[in-house]
């Protein structure tokens, strides 16, 4: 394979390809069909935590670009 200006691209490791169809039935996994999916209402243990939680996220979202970690 090569890029469009004429470089090489490293190949992949040669593992087994695998379907994702297959990997997603290993695992157990499957597609996110609703919001509701995702709801966790016994994610925090009481509001106060939830609060906690708000607050700290609220903060870091004030965080000057310089000391916000990057993922």
């Amino acid at each position: 394979m090569t890029s469009s200006n004429g470089e090489r691209i490293p190949e992949r490791p040669t593992a087994e390809h695998v379907p994702a169809e297959d990997l997603t039935r290993r695992q157990g996994v499957w597609p996110i069909a609703s919001v509701d999916d995702l709801a966790r209402p016994d994610l925090f243990e009481s509001d106060g935590e939830l609060d906690d939680f708000l607050a700290d996220l609220y903060a870091a979202r004030w965080v000057g670009p310089d000391l916000r970690h990057t993922v």
